[in-house]
Protein backbone atom coordinates (compact mmCIF):
# COMPACT_ATOMS: atom_id res chain seq x y z
CA UNK A 1 0.00 0.00 0.00
CA UNK A 2 1.20 3.43 -0.61
CA UNK A 3 3.14 5.58 2.19
CA UNK A 4 2.69 1.87 4.33
CA UNK A 5 6.30 2.26 5.48
CA UNK A 6 6.53 6.22 5.82
CA UNK A 7 2.79 5.65 8.46
CA UNK A 8 4.32 2.66 10.14
CA UNK A 9 7.56 4.29 10.86
CA UNK A 10 5.85 7.38 11.73
CA UNK A 11 4.02 5.79 14.14
CA UNK A 12 6.64 3.93 15.57
CA UNK A 13 9.14 6.91 16.30
CA UNK A 14 6.00 8.58 17.44
CA UNK A 15 5.08 6.08 20.34
CA UNK A 16 8.90 5.46 21.21
CA UNK A 17 9.54 8.78 21.91
CA UNK A 18 6.31 9.10 23.98
CA UNK A 19 7.10 6.17 26.09
CA UNK A 20 10.61 7.06 26.55
CA UNK A 21 10.08 10.36 27.77
CA UNK A 22 7.41 9.05 30.28
CA UNK A 23 9.93 6.13 31.72
CA UNK A 24 12.31 9.01 32.21
CA UNK A 25 10.62 11.13 33.71
CA UNK A 26 8.38 7.91 36.37
CA UNK A 27 10.36 5.07 35.91
CA UNK A 28 9.15 1.79 37.64
CA UNK A 29 12.56 0.47 38.35
CA UNK A 30 16.24 1.66 39.17
CA UNK A 31 18.56 0.52 36.16
CA UNK A 32 21.32 -1.62 36.65
CA UNK A 33 23.06 -1.06 33.70
CA UNK A 34 23.79 2.71 32.01
CA UNK A 35 21.29 3.34 29.15
CA UNK A 36 23.97 4.96 26.78
CA UNK A 37 25.47 1.22 26.46
CA UNK A 38 22.23 -0.49 26.37
CA UNK A 39 20.29 1.50 23.48
CA UNK A 40 23.23 1.70 21.22
CA UNK A 41 23.23 -2.01 21.24
CA UNK A 42 19.57 -2.35 21.25
CA UNK A 43 19.12 -0.22 18.41
CA UNK A 44 22.27 -1.47 16.24
CA UNK A 45 20.39 -5.20 16.98
CA UNK A 46 17.25 -3.11 15.01
CA UNK A 47 18.87 -1.96 12.08
CA UNK A 48 20.74 -4.94 11.45
CA UNK A 49 16.97 -6.79 12.12
CA UNK A 50 15.68 -4.26 9.50
CA UNK A 51 18.51 -5.15 7.15
CA UNK A 52 17.39 -8.56 7.39
CA UNK A 53 14.21 -7.75 6.42
CA UNK A 54 15.35 -5.80 3.53
CA UNK A 55 17.21 -8.75 2.15
CA UNK A 56 14.09 -11.58 2.86
CA UNK A 57 12.61 -9.09 0.34
CA UNK A 58 15.29 -9.80 -2.29
CA UNK A 59 14.80 -13.74 -1.54
CA UNK A 60 11.66 -13.61 -1.59
CA UNK A 61 8.48 -12.46 -3.79
CA UNK A 62 6.67 -10.95 -0.91
CA UNK A 63 7.03 -9.97 2.55
CA UNK A 64 3.59 -10.08 4.79
CA UNK A 65 1.80 -7.06 3.61
CA UNK A 66 3.44 -7.82 -0.29
CA UNK A 67 1.53 -11.29 0.88
CA UNK A 68 -2.25 -10.10 1.71
CA UNK A 69 -1.82 -8.04 -1.75
CA UNK A 70 -1.00 -10.91 -3.54
CA UNK A 71 -3.50 -13.48 -1.73
CA UNK A 72 -6.38 -10.69 -2.37
CA UNK A 73 -5.43 -10.76 -5.94
CA UNK A 74 -5.48 -14.02 -6.25
CA UNK A 75 -8.57 -14.77 -3.85
CA UNK A 76 -6.10 -17.36 -1.81
CA UNK A 77 -6.92 -17.38 1.89
CA UNK A 78 -10.02 -18.23 4.16
CA UNK A 79 -11.27 -14.38 4.25
CA UNK A 80 -11.38 -14.46 0.39
CA UNK A 81 -13.50 -16.79 0.10
CA UNK A 82 -16.07 -16.34 2.97
CA UNK A 83 -17.72 -12.39 2.84
CA UNK A 84 -17.95 -11.10 6.48
CA UNK A 85 -17.31 -7.45 5.82
CA UNK A 86 -14.39 -4.89 6.50
CA UNK A 87 -14.70 -3.88 10.06
CA UNK A 88 -15.39 -7.90 10.74
CA UNK A 89 -12.45 -9.63 8.90
CA UNK A 90 -9.79 -6.88 9.93
CA UNK A 91 -10.74 -7.61 13.77
CA UNK A 92 -10.16 -11.27 13.08
CA UNK A 93 -7.40 -11.31 11.33
CA UNK A 94 -6.05 -8.90 14.27
CA UNK A 95 -7.29 -11.57 16.61
CA UNK A 96 -5.48 -14.18 14.68
CA UNK A 97 -2.33 -13.01 14.47
CA UNK A 98 -2.40 -12.00 17.92
CA UNK A 99 -3.05 -15.42 18.94
CA UNK A 100 -0.10 -16.82 16.80
CA UNK A 101 2.40 -14.46 18.11
CA UNK A 102 1.35 -15.55 21.66
CA UNK A 103 1.84 -19.48 19.91
CA UNK A 104 4.79 -18.58 18.82
CA UNK A 105 6.34 -16.47 21.87
CA UNK A 106 5.80 -19.86 23.83
CA UNK A 107 7.11 -22.18 21.54
CA UNK A 108 10.50 -20.23 21.40
CA UNK A 109 10.54 -20.99 25.03
CA UNK A 110 10.24 -24.74 24.45
CA UNK A 111 12.06 -25.95 21.81
CA UNK A 112 15.60 -25.39 23.08
CA UNK A 113 17.16 -24.37 19.47
CA UNK A 114 14.49 -21.47 18.89
CA UNK A 115 15.40 -20.41 23.14
CA UNK A 116 18.80 -19.73 22.06
CA UNK A 117 17.77 -17.42 19.11
CA UNK A 118 14.79 -15.75 22.07
CA UNK A 119 17.26 -15.47 24.30
CA UNK A 120 18.65 -12.51 23.30
CA UNK A 121 15.68 -11.03 24.25
CA UNK A 122 15.84 -11.69 27.50
CA UNK A 123 19.45 -11.35 28.36
CA UNK A 124 18.65 -7.84 28.78
CA UNK A 125 19.18 -6.61 32.38
CA UNK A 126 17.02 -4.05 32.23
CA UNK A 127 13.87 -3.97 30.44
CA UNK A 128 12.83 -0.57 28.96
CA UNK A 129 11.13 0.29 25.44
CA UNK A 130 14.67 -0.68 23.76
CA UNK A 131 13.97 -4.20 24.88
CA UNK A 132 10.98 -3.93 22.94
CA UNK A 133 12.95 -4.00 19.88
CA UNK A 134 15.93 -5.80 20.86
CA UNK A 135 15.02 -9.77 19.44
CA UNK A 136 18.08 -11.92 16.75
CA UNK A 137 17.74 -11.15 13.51
CA UNK A 138 17.39 -14.70 13.03
CA UNK A 139 14.30 -14.66 14.93
CA UNK A 140 12.94 -11.53 13.13
CA UNK A 141 13.25 -13.85 9.69
CA UNK A 142 11.44 -16.70 11.14
CA UNK A 143 8.80 -14.65 12.69
CA UNK A 144 8.29 -13.10 9.15
CA UNK A 145 8.17 -16.46 7.14
CA UNK A 146 5.56 -17.41 10.17
CA UNK A 147 3.22 -13.97 9.25
CA UNK A 148 4.05 -15.09 5.70
CA UNK A 149 2.01 -18.16 5.52
CA UNK A 150 -0.75 -17.21 7.71
CA UNK A 151 -1.24 -14.50 5.22
CA UNK A 152 -1.74 -16.98 2.66
CA UNK A 153 -3.55 -19.49 4.86
CA UNK A 154 -6.43 -16.69 6.02
CA UNK A 155 -6.02 -14.25 3.06
CA UNK A 156 -6.44 -10.85 5.44
CA UNK A 157 -6.91 -7.42 4.07
CA UNK A 158 -3.35 -5.68 3.36
CA UNK A 159 -5.01 -3.21 6.00
CA UNK A 160 -5.67 -5.09 8.94
CA UNK A 161 -1.64 -6.93 8.44
CA UNK A 162 -0.67 -3.05 8.59
CA UNK A 163 -2.90 -2.59 11.35
CA UNK A 164 -1.95 -5.56 13.45
CA UNK A 165 1.60 -4.26 12.94
CA UNK A 166 1.18 -1.19 13.81
CA UNK A 167 -0.52 -2.22 17.23
CA UNK A 168 1.97 -5.21 18.02
CA UNK A 169 4.52 -3.19 17.74
CA UNK A 170 3.25 -0.11 19.82
CA UNK A 171 2.15 -2.47 22.14
CA UNK A 172 5.27 -4.15 22.61
CA UNK A 173 6.82 -0.77 23.49
CA UNK A 174 4.00 -0.16 25.97
CA UNK A 175 4.80 -3.02 28.07
CA UNK A 176 8.35 -3.21 28.19
CA UNK A 177 8.63 0.53 29.01
CA UNK A 178 9.98 1.10 32.37
CA UNK A 179 6.80 3.09 33.29
CA UNK A 180 5.19 3.16 36.77
CA UNK A 181 1.50 2.98 36.34
CA UNK A 182 -1.07 3.65 39.60
CA UNK A 183 -1.87 -0.16 40.59
CA UNK A 184 -5.30 0.86 39.90
CA UNK A 185 -4.95 1.84 36.15
CA UNK A 186 -2.87 -1.33 35.86
CA UNK A 187 -5.34 -3.33 37.21
CA UNK A 188 -7.89 -2.29 34.76
CA UNK A 189 -5.64 -2.11 31.47
CA UNK A 190 -4.48 -5.66 32.29
CA UNK A 191 -7.87 -6.74 32.26
CA UNK A 192 -7.52 -6.47 28.21
CA UNK A 193 -4.06 -5.30 27.07
CA UNK A 194 -0.26 -6.76 28.71
CA UNK A 195 0.49 -3.78 30.83
CA UNK A 196 4.25 -3.27 32.01
CA UNK A 197 4.01 -4.78 35.03
CA UNK A 198 2.45 -7.91 33.73
CA UNK A 199 5.05 -8.12 31.34
CA UNK A 200 8.14 -7.59 33.27
CA UNK A 201 7.41 -10.72 35.32
CA UNK A 202 8.18 -12.91 31.86
CA UNK A 203 11.73 -11.12 31.84
CA UNK A 204 12.55 -12.86 35.33
CA UNK A 205 15.50 -15.07 35.86
CA UNK A 206 13.08 -17.85 37.54
CA UNK A 207 12.25 -20.24 34.91
CA UNK A 208 8.20 -20.68 36.15
CA UNK A 209 8.49 -17.19 35.92
CA UNK A 210 9.54 -16.11 32.67
CA UNK A 211 7.68 -18.97 31.28
CA UNK A 212 4.84 -16.86 31.99
CA UNK A 213 2.88 -14.03 30.32
CA UNK A 214 3.48 -14.54 26.97
CA UNK A 215 1.29 -12.23 25.53
CA UNK A 216 2.54 -8.82 23.53
CA UNK A 217 -1.06 -7.11 23.09
CA UNK A 218 -3.90 -8.85 24.68
CA UNK A 219 -3.74 -10.32 27.81
CA UNK A 220 -6.74 -13.22 27.16
CA UNK A 221 -4.45 -15.70 25.90
CA UNK A 222 -2.22 -16.31 28.56
CA UNK A 223 -5.71 -16.10 31.24
CA UNK A 224 -6.84 -18.71 29.09
CA UNK A 225 -4.43 -20.97 28.54
CA UNK A 226 -2.95 -20.93 32.32
CA UNK A 227 0.20 -18.99 31.28
CA UNK A 228 -1.23 -16.12 33.41
CA UNK A 229 1.20 -14.88 36.59
CA UNK A 230 -0.41 -11.68 38.17
CA UNK A 231 2.90 -10.51 39.88
CA UNK A 232 6.54 -11.61 40.53
CA UNK A 233 6.96 -13.55 43.84
CA UNK A 234 9.90 -10.97 45.05
CA UNK A 235 7.97 -8.17 43.95
CA UNK A 236 8.84 -6.07 40.98
CA UNK A 237 11.34 -3.65 42.74
CA UNK A 238 13.28 -6.35 44.10
CA UNK A 239 12.90 -8.64 41.08
CA UNK A 240 16.07 -9.44 38.74
CA UNK A 241 15.88 -9.41 34.98
CA UNK A 242 17.57 -11.14 32.49
CA UNK A 243 19.09 -14.58 32.39
CA UNK A 244 20.63 -16.34 35.91
CA UNK A 245 24.16 -16.82 34.49
CA UNK A 246 24.83 -13.43 32.79
CA UNK A 247 26.88 -10.34 33.66
CA UNK A 248 27.61 -6.55 31.87
CA UNK A 249 27.98 -8.48 28.59
CA UNK A 250 24.40 -8.30 26.97
CA UNK A 251 24.83 -4.82 26.37
CA UNK A 252 27.89 -5.31 24.03
CA UNK A 253 26.17 -6.33 20.39
CA UNK A 254 28.86 -8.80 19.50
CA UNK A 255 28.12 -10.80 22.39
CA UNK A 256 24.18 -10.40 22.23
CA UNK A 257 24.78 -12.05 18.51
CA UNK A 258 26.69 -14.76 19.21
CA UNK A 259 24.64 -15.78 22.06
CA UNK A 260 22.55 -18.18 20.36
CA UNK A 261 25.75 -19.97 19.14
CA UNK A 262 27.47 -19.87 22.93
CA UNK A 263 27.44 -22.93 24.61
CA UNK A 264 25.39 -21.88 27.72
Amino acid sequence: MENEALIRLSVFAGLFALFAVVETLAPRRVRTQPRKTRWVTNWAITILNTLTLRLMAFGLPLLAVGAAVDAGANGWGLFNRIDLGVVSETILAILIFDFAIWAQHLITHKVPVLWRLHRVHHADRDIDVTTAIRFHPVEIALSMLLKIGLVYLLGPSALAIILFEIILNGTAMFNHANIKLPLGVDRVLRLVLVTPDMHRVHHSVHRHEHDSNYGFSLSIWDRIFGTYIAQPEGGHDDMTIGLQWQDDRPSKLGWSLRLPFARK
